[in-house]
């Protein structure tokens, strides 16, 4: 009887070692997801004949990869609303020929999430049947690349406008950045004034790519500049009211007189100082439809703490589309 217990016993020990040491039963790996390019390019969606599309850009983007964005002269027409600090607006008509627009939305990993207009015309797709094509679609991966204007989480926003010249500051050791660049890498990485004021002072501006251009930025706090580039130098006009305007002329060296001379600024300068800087939504878009040109592609406004984006192509000023980008 012993012997018989002792062989029970033995048997058990030895049979626990074996199936420990058995092979974990083959979990199959879930089938692969389709990539961060694919998710993109089937967010793309047409939303009017202008024809205005919207895309959502999954994952990152390497925003200091060389590109640059050729492009003739064209007009602008640009303000910051502030009088009323829960609604802070920044305004800006896109006065060029015409071509497709695209509304991208973008939040890349190592920077804020942000809206922007593309003028795709510098990727390449001049017409609808672009968008279709292979080499079009492609050609999109790269929209993050190419604001023309636009707001990140923080209510940073920036847009662009020609100016007659602009000669831009050169510092050894400074990386350069082509003239629509910049302002990508001011919504990634800035989320008042000084910061996107910070990433202008970091960069040599290249525009040998297209006109010269000067900006206009603002922040949720009511803060908004005029950067320009004059003799080398890189220029900072402060918004010192509630509100600040810009259109095609520099700044720089020019008295209100002179200004007040351009109808578009005047116009637009009146109307905020007569509001106190106090709009809303559709008053800033109704602004925007006053100074409008007839090459006027988009006029666009953002909301810097509310995060509404109101758009309307082509100066169809009774179609305007709505969105939200979400704020924080």
């Amino acid at each position: 009887m012993f012997r018989t217990a002792f062989a029970l016993v033995v048997a058990l020990v030895l049979a626990l070692p074996l199936s420990a040491c058995q092979p974990a039963p083959a979990v199959p790996a879930p089938p692969p997801g389709p990539s961060d390019a694919a998710v993109t390019l089937a967010s793309l969606r047409r939303l009017d004949d202008h024809p205005l599309w919207t895309m959502t850009f999954r994952g990152g983007y390497d925003r200091y990869t060389g590109m640059t964005a050729t492009q003739p002269e064209f007009g602008c027409s640009l303000f910051t609303a502030h009088g009323d600090p829960a609604n802070p607006l920044f305004a800006r008509n896109f006065d060029y020929p015409h071509q497709p627009a695209l509304l991208l939305f973008t939040a890349p990993p190592d920077g804020y999430a942000s809206v922007s207009l593309v003028d795709t015309s510098n990727l390449g797709l001049t017409s609808e049947v672009d968008f279709a094509t292979e080499a079009g679609r492609q050609a999109l991966l790269n929209a993050p690349l190419l604001p023309y204007d636009g707001m990140n989480a923080k209510g940073l926003a920036i847009g662009m406008a020609t100016t007659p010249t602009a000669e831009p500051t050169r510092h050894p050791g400074r990386t350069s950045a082509g003239g629509i660049r910049i302002m990508r890498l001011a919504l990634d990485e800035a989320a008042t004034v000084d910061e996107a004021l910070a990433v202008f002072e970091r960069h040599n501006l290249d525009f040998t790519a297209g006109p010269p251009l000067h900006y206009l930025v603002a922040d949720a706090a009511g803060q908004a500049a005029v950067i320009e580039f004059v003799d080398g130098a890189m220029v900072v006009h402060r918004q010192a009211g509630p509100w600040q305007a810009l259109v095609n002329f520099e700044l720089t060296g020019t008295d209100e007189p002179t200004r007040q001379a351009d109808p578009r600024y005047a116009t637009a300068s009146r109307a905020l100082s007569t509001s106190d800087g106090r709009l809303d939504q559709a008053q800033a878009m109704d602004l925007l439809s006053q100074v409008r040109q007839g090459h006027t592609q988009w006029s666009v406004v953002y909301g810097q703490k509310t995060g509404e984006i109101r758009i309307a192509t082509g100066r169809r000023y009774d179609t305007v589309h709505t969105f939200h980008l979400p704020m924080g």
